[in-house]
């Protein structure tokens, strides 16, 4: 079995991804390809076109905010190995509002897109979604050929949708699942502001 680690980024990565990376179990002889664009979706689709075209059979897709604990990429493997194509961990917007990267309506209505959250999930079994996002996606390679085939590139957004969301649509319009575990919880990687403010909330509010 060849495994690829697919991350797309723009310039820089998170020291919490990178620490995470390097401690995380992979199986002997993993590569990691890391593709750098201001574009997401090409930098997506220049990794797939590389998961095809040098006979990989699993990818799994990291995006460069995300930490997750070492076991991440065997859990996932395995339950690909239950049968599945393509299955995300679980975690959560790092932007308010917050809620899950996790869809259970992904479809465009008329003219309007609707993409809705998931509001309750089971906590101890995968289960079936409309769509994900790709903070920490894998999925059998075998699907991005099938993908690529009928419609072309994989992850080129579609009027309306993300580069991940745009995937997804596609992957259910051939007829297949997509699946989330819930056991598997990564952590999204936000920003936020430090000023005074933040100073003297830590102090308890006086001035100093």
């Amino acid at each position: 079995m060849k495994y690829m680690i697919a991350v797309p980024c723009m310039d820089m990565v998170h020291t919490l991804f990178f620490a995470s990376v390097a401690g995380m179990h992979r199986p002997e002889g993993t590569e990691i390809a890391v593709c750098s664009s201001s574009l997401v979706y090409d930098a997506r689709n220049k990794l797939a076109h590389k998961a095809v075209s040098e006979g990989f059979d699993r990818v799994l897709w990291l995006d460069s905010d995300m930490r997750f604990a070492p076991d991440l990429m065997d859990r996932l493997d395995a339950d690909l190995e239950d049968g599945r194509d393509i299955v995300s961990a679980f975690y959560f917007t790092r932007k308010n509002p917050v809620h899950p990267c996790i869809f259970r309506e992904c479809s465009m209505v008329g003219n309007t897109p609707t993409v809705l959250p998931v509001e309750g999930w089971p906590r101890d079994s995968v289960f079936d979604v409309a769509a994900v996002g790709f903070g920490a996606v894998m999925m059998r390679v075998d699907l991005l050929r099938q993908v690529h085939a009928t419609f072309g590139r994989p992850f080129s957004p579609m009027d309306g949708f993300g580069e991940d969301l745009s995937f997804c649509l596609r992957v259910r319009q051939l007829g297949k699942q997509i699946w989330c575990d819930p056991r598997i919880m990564v952590d999204h990687v936000g920003l936020t502001i430090i000023n005074e403010q933040t100073y003297l909330q830590q102090k308890g509010g006086g001035r100093p």
